[in-house]
């Protein structure tokens, strides 16, 4: 029953013209149906976050105010508390989505050689192409296994074979799957020999593959010098600089006290006009920003594309940061004896 409400209530704010959008959408990730519930469960979280912030953070402010401004900053400030939580959470879930659709596409392109071979040798043994095609089936495939058990489906209820797999290539944002597809569907129509055709496919393949781990072979000093930068080096800079900027605002506060209590000064001296604090913030996003990039740079450069990147961007947030506290501890200690902190 809760789920059902939940299902309904998600529903109810998901126009219709894009719920085909939608479904298309999550076919990639392999869900046969839209998780509406997962919108209401989305919502709900949003709305009971956003009451807690409005209640702890603005509610205190308008004690007092005028009963219309008190409503209309109420009103604003939920919704725009509301759309930032369901924003955020929503974009985390669709880069989720996103990443699984990129991690099944690949898992196909690795396994179409091995597939292909199959229905070569299924075709060179006498059976025709449809059995060919079914008959190389096997549950070592994985996800291409499931989605030529789809086109098998789709054929049998009456659609074309030329257009079941186009439809299937086109469901996917893979060149080498749609190419792939597109000169098996070319040579069908055209009654050519489908066999050559599919042996020059699994060669060229084949052949893609080990460029590409050539490539990245080649360019793995770049990667370990790019790594070892982002994740020891770039910490340890910031917290020998933070240290520093203590030392010398410790340094420029004992000085101007000792001028100011003393009889003769014809020079001013103050601390910084930087916080401290405003200082860490920005080394810690910094951090964040220069991690992020240089993982998205490690993945264009052994696979030619962003999306394989998004795995590093943890690890490499999660060891320079770590890092990073960690050497504040370790240099505070030494430096500490200096200004007394740390």
């Amino acid at each position: 029953m809760e789920l059902l409400f939940l299902t309904t209530f998600g529903k109810a704010f998901v126009p219709k013209s894009l719920r085909p959008h939608l479904h298309e959408f999550f076919e990639k990730t392999g869900r046969e149906k839209v998780p509406y519930e997962s919108f209401g469960i989305l919502f709900w979280i949003g709305a009971v976050l956003t009451y807690f912030v409005y209640m702890s953070q603005v509610f205190p402010y308008l004690q007092g105010k005028a009963p219309f401004v008190s409503f209309a900053v109420s009103f604003v400030v939920f919704a725009a508390l509301m759309l930032c939580f369901i924003f955020t959470f929503g974009a985390m879930w669709y880069f989720y989505l996103t990443m699984q659709i990129y991690n099944r596409t690949k898992e196909m392109e690795a396994k179409l050689p091995d597939y292909l071979t199959l229905v070569s040798t299924s075709l060179k043994g006498g059976y025709s192409f449809e059995k060919a095609l079914w008959g190389a089936i096997k549950p070592e495939f994985g996800i291409l296994a499931k989605e030529i058990g789809l086109v098998s489906k789709r054929v049998m209820t009456g659609n074309d074979v030329t257009e079941a797999l186009g439809a299937f290539a086109m469901k996917y944002d893979s060149p080498l799957l749609r190419r792939s597809v597109s000169l098996i569907i070319g040579e069908l129509e055209s009654g050519g020999k489908i066999v050559d055709v599919i042996d020059r496919i699994i060669e060229n393949l084949k052949k893609a593959r080990i460029l590409k781990e050539e490539m990245a072979a080649s360019t793995l000093t770049y990667m370990i010098f790019i790594g070892a930068l982002v994740m020891f080096v770039m910490p340890a800079l910031f917290a020998l600089s933070f240290t520093l900027f203590n030392v010398i605002s410790g340094f420029l506060g004992n000085i101007t006290s000792s001028m100011a209590s003393s009889p003769v000064s014809a020079i001013k001296m103050g601390k910084p006009s930087i916080n401290p604090r405003d200082y860490m913030i920005f080394t810690f996003l910094a951090i964040g920003i220069i991690s992020s990039s240089s993982a998205l740079i490690i993945s264009i450069i052994e696979k030619g594309n962003i999306k394989s990147g998004m795995k590093y961007i943890p690890m490499f947030l999660l060891t320079s940061i770590g890092l990073y506290m960690i050497l504040l501890k370790v240099i505070g200690t030494i430096f500490g004896s200096i200004l007394n902190f740390g």
